[in-house]
C-alpha cells in the first residue's frame, strides 16, 4: 500500500542538525517472567543504572594500564561506512550513531530480562489460546491492562459471557487455566471462541490478540477464533531448501492467491499450488511474493487492513494447505516472501485491536496520532516494549509455523516519519534526519531486520519505501536500518506518467535513464514496471494504456494492426529496460508477463460484488494465437537470460550511448550489451556505437524475434565485429537488441 511522492535524488546537500535531535524518550521493559509481556514503559530504575555504572569501574580498573594511557588521549573514531561511502551524511552521523546506541541498549536490556532477541521474540506462545501439556490443559492469556474483566466465550460454553472469568495476574496480563479433564471434547477442533472484554464503557465480543485461525459465519458475516488442532501435524519435506542458495537475484512473482483463479470467485492455496506455482517455475522467476496472506475482514481492502496479525487468511483455505503451497515452492526451487503489514492495521474493533482494553491507546498511539491521515486506519505504537514484542513474535510466527524465506514491508514510509510521507517531497538529507522522523518506528525497523536475519539465514527483507531514506537497505552495523533491498517505487510511476502524458516520439530519453539508473550506490533495488499498485480501479496495467481499445480487438497473431504492433513493441521494451538497467532484483504482478488487460477491482457494493476484475484470465496467455502469449514468451526468455546470465548481480549499467536524435539507448551490464531503438518510424543501417569490449558479438535476445510478435528484422545468426571498439549494426525502429561477446 504506497503513498507516492518523488523519490529523493541519490545524493542531496542538507543542513546539519544538533546530535540532540534524534534522540527520543527511552523506554523500559519491565523484568517479567518469561511467560508474560514486558511492561509498561517506565521511568529509568536507578538500581539499573548503579549496577550498570559499578560494572563499567570494574571493567575500567581491570584495563591494562596501556589501554588507560591511551583513553587519556581520546581519538575520535572512524565515521561510519555509510558516512564514509556518501559524505553528504557526514552532518547527520551524530544521528545515525544515536540510532545505533539505542538498539544496542534495547538488545542489552532484552538479552537481560530474556536471554536473547529470540525468546523475546515469543509472546504468541504465551499469549492466547494454547494448549499446555505439560499441565495438562488450555492457557488463555491476554494483555489488556486498562480493562475490567474478561471472560473466554465461544462453543464450549454456549458462549456464556459469565461462565468462564480470567484472573488478573501482574503487567496487566489476565489468564484463564481449562484442565483437560473437564474441557477435552469441549475445546475441540474446529470449535469457535471469542474474549469479552469488560471496560469502563460496556462490554464487547472481541476475537484475542493473538489468533491463530479467524473464520467469518456466511450468514452473519461474523468473525470468531476458531481452534485449529488437526490430529496429524504438516509433514514438511522442505529441509534441504535454502533461500540465499535458491535466490541469487531475485525475481519475483508478485501474487493474490483468491485473485489466481480464472473463475469468477476467490481462489485458494492448494489451487495456487498446484496451478500457478508451476507457471512461475516455467517462467523463470524464483521468488513469489504472496499478499493478503494475514487475516482482513474485508475482501476488498487487497489485505492490507489486517486484523488479526498471527492467522493466515481462512477464505483461501486450512492452514494446513497454504504450508503445502510453500513446501511445494521450496520443493520447486522458489522462495517464498510474506506481504507482511506492521505499517498499520484496521480500525474495526468486532475484528481487530482498535481500542482493545478501553484505553485507546493499547497497540495503538491514542487521539488522533493513532490514526493514519489517508488509510482510514490506526497506527501501532512503536515505542512501547509489548507492542515491539507483539511484532517482532509475529515476524517469527510466520518464519517459524510456515517457513516463509522473508517479507516485503508494507507500507515502511509511513513509518519511519510522522508525516507519514503525506504530501512530502524528499528534496534533502534534513527530511531524513529532522524531527519528522520517527525514531521508535526505527528502532522497531532495526529490531525486525536482525531478528529475521538471526532466525532464518538468507531471509530476504524488501521495504516499501519511497522516501529513499540513506542506509535503509545497508546493514546495522554500517550505520543503517538493515533490510536487503527497496523497493524501486518511482520507475513504475514514471512509466505511467510517459504513457498517460507523452507521445513515445517525444519520450525524453534522458529522464527516462536517470529514472532508471537514480538509486544509492550501495544499497539494492527491486526494480519494476508494474506491480498491484499501477493495476488497482481507477488505473490500469501498462498493456490496457498500450493497447487501450486495440486490447479487446486487435490482440490475434496474424491482425495487423499499426497501433497493436506499437503496444506490442513498447511493453517488451519497457519490461528489458526495467529489468536491465533498474535495479538489482525484478518484479512482476500475477498475469502481467503477458501483458493482462483491465485492472483489479476487488468485489464491493460499488460494483455489484462482482469478481470479473478479481481474477487472471490465464486462457489469453496460454493461447498461441494470441498477442498475449507472444508477451509472455518474451517475458520467459528475458527472465530466463537475467537468470543464467546472473545479469541483476552483475554491478550497475553503464551508459554507453545516448542519442536524442534517433531515440537510441545503448549500455552495458553483466558483460551484455542492450541497444534500445524507441524511434517510431527510423530504422538505423550501419548504427555504430562504443563497446568496452573487443571481438564478436551475437544477438541473444531481440524483441523483434517472430515467436515475441515482431518482424524478424535483425539477423539473429549474424555476428558482429567490432572495430576499434565500434559496434556497427542495423537497429529496426522499436525494437530492443542484447548482445553477448563470444
Amino acid at each position: 500500500m504506497a503513498k507516492k511522492t518523488p523519490a529523493a535524488p541519490a545524493a542531496a546537500q542538507a543542513p546539519a542538525v544538533t546530535p540532540g535531535s534524534s534522540t527520543t524518550s527511552t523506554k523500559r521493559a519491565a523484568a517479567v517472567k518469561p511467560s508474560q509481556p514486558t511492561a509498561k514503559a517506565a521511568p529509568v530504575d536507578t538500581t539499573e543504572i548503579a549496577a550498570i555504572k559499578t560494572a563499567k569501574a570494574s571493567s575500567a580498573k581491570a584495563a591494562p594500564a596501556a589501554k588507560a594511557v591511551a583513553a587519556a588521549k581520546p581519538r575520535r573514531p572512524a565515521s561510519l561506512t555509510l558516512v564514509q561511502h556518501d559524505p553528504w551524511l557526514a552532518p547527520f552521523e551524530p544521528v545515525l550513531r544515536a540510532r545505533q546506541a539505542r538498539l544496542q541498549a534495547r538488545l542489552a536490556e532484552i538479552e537481560q530480562y530474556h536471554g536473547s532477541l529470540l525468546n523475546y521474540a515469543t509472546a504468541h506462545q504465551q499469549l492466547g489460546l494454547n494448549h499446555d501439556a505439560a499441565r495438562g490443559g488450555w492457557v488463555y492469556r491476554e494483555w489488556a491492562p486498562a480493562a475490567a474483566g474478561l471472560f473466554l466465550i465461544g462453543d464450549f460454553n454456549v458462549w456464556d459471557r459469565r461462565a468462564t472469568p480470567l484472573q488478573k495476574l501482574d503487567f496487566g496480563v489476565w489468564e484463564v487455566f481449562l484442565p483437560d479433564a473437564e474441557y477435552d471434547q469441549r475445546l475441540s477442533h474446529g470449535s469457535r471462541f471469542k474474549v469479552h472484554v469488560v471496560t469502563e464503557a460496556g462490554g464487547k465480543d472481541r476475537l484475542p490478540a493473538t489468533l491463530r485461525r479467524a473464520v467469518q459465519d456466511e450468514e452473519t458475516k461474523d468473525f470468531a477464533g476458531q481452534i485449529w488442532r488437526p490430529e496429524q501435524p504438516f509433514a514438511w519435506t522442505d529441509q534441504q531448501f535454502r533461500p540465499a542458495t535458491a535466490v541469487a537475484e531475485p525475481l519475483i512473482y508478485e501474487a493474490h492467491v483468491g485473485m489466481a483463479t480464472e473463475e469468477g470467485r476467490v481462489g485458494t492455496y492448494r489451487e495456487f499450488a498446484e496451478n500457478i506455482l508451476p507457471r512461475i517455475e516455467a517462467g523463470g522467476y524464483n521468488t513469489v511474493q504472496l499478499m493478503a496472506v494475514m487475516e482482513h475482514p474485508y475482501y476488498g481492502s487487497f489485505g492490507y487492513h489486517v486484523a488479526n496479525l498471527f492467522a493466515a487468511s481462512s477464505r483461501f483455505g486450512p492452514p494446513e494447505d497454504l504450508k503445502f503451497l510453500i513446501d511445494e515452492a521450496h520443493r520447486r526451487g522458489i522462495a517464498v516472501l510474506l506481504d507482511i503489514v506492521h505499517s498499520h492495521a484496521v480500525k474495526n474493533e468486532a475484528e481487530g485491536l482498535a481500542d482493545f482494553d478501553g484505553s485507546g491507546n493499547l497497540y495503538f498511539h491514542k487521539g488522533e496520532r493513532g490514526n493514519h491521515p489517508g488509510w482510514d486506519s490506526k497506527l501501532f505504537d512503536y515505542g512501547r516494549p509489548e507492542v515491539q514484542q507483539f511484532l517482532l513474535s509475529n515476524l517469527r510466527y510466520w518464519l517459524e509455523e510456515f517457513h516463509f524465506d522473508g517479507f516485503r514491508f508494507d507500507g515502511v514510509t509511513s513509518m519511519l516519519y510522522h508525516h507519514h510521507g503525506e504530501g512530502v517531497a524528499f528534496v534533502g538529507y534534513d527530511n531524513y534526519f529532522g524531527p519528522a522522523a520517527d525514531e521508535d518506528a526505527i528502532l522497531y525497523l532495526q529490531l525486525a531486520t536482525t531478528l529475521a536475519h538471526e532466525f532464518k539465514k538468507g531471509s530476504l527483507l524488501i521495504a516499501e519505501d519511497m522516501s529513499g531514506l540513506p542506509g535503509l537497505c545497508r546493514p546495522i552495523k554500517e550505520g543503517g536500518v538493515g533490510f536487503d533491498y527497496r523497493l524501486a517505487m518511482g520507475i513504475p510511476d514514471y512509466w505511467i506518467k510517459l504513457l498517460k502524458h507523452t507521445p513515445d516520439e517525444n519520450w525524453p530519453l534522458g529522464d527516462l535513464w536517470h529514472t532508471l539508473t537514480n538509486r544509492r550506490a550501495g544499497e539494492k533495488t527491486i526494480a519494476y514496471a508494474e506491480s498491484h499498485d499501477q493495476a488497482l480501479v481507477g488505473d490500469k496495467t501498462l498493456a490496457h494504456w498500450l493497447f487501450d481499445a486495440g486490447i479487446y480487438a486487435h490482440m490475434h497473431v496474424t491482425d495487423g494492426d499499426p497501433g497493436a504492433a506499437r503496444a506490442l513493441a513498447l511493453h517488451k521494451i519497457i519490461r528489458v529496460l526495467t529489468l536491465a538497467a533498474g535495479g538489482e532484483g525484478y518484479l512482476t504482478f500475477i498475469g502481467n508477463e503477458f501483458g493482462h488487460p483491465e485492472w483489479v477491482d476487488f468485489p464491493r457494493e460499488g460494483n455489484n460484488w462482482s469478481y470479473q476484475f478479481a481474477r487472471r484470465q490465464w486462457g489469453l496467455g496460454n493461447n498461441p494465437d494470441l498477442k498475449f502469449h507472444q508477451m509472455g514468451e518474451f517475458d520467459k526468455a528475458m527472465v530466463h537470460l537475467a537468470k543464467t546470465r546472473h545479469l541483476l548481480g552483475a554491478g550497475p549499467a553503464t551508459l554507453l550511448k545516448h542519442d536524442e536524435e534517433n531515440q537510441v539507448l545503448a549500455f552495458e551490464r553483466g558483460g551484455l550489451v542492450f541497444i534500445v531503438n524507441l524511434h517510431v518510424e527510423k530504422s538505423l543501417t550501419d548504427y555504430r556505437f562504443w563497446a568496452t569490449e573487443e571481438g564478436k558479438y551475437r544477438v541473444v535476445l531481440s524483441s523483434d524475434n517472430g515467436r515475441f510478435g515482431g518482424f524478424d528484422r535483425p539477423d539473429e545468426g549474424y555476428a558482429y565485429e567490432t572495430y576499434e571498439h565500434q559496434l556497427s549494426l542495423y537497429l529496426p525502429s522499436r525494437v530492443a537488441l542484447v548482445l553477448a561477446r563470444g
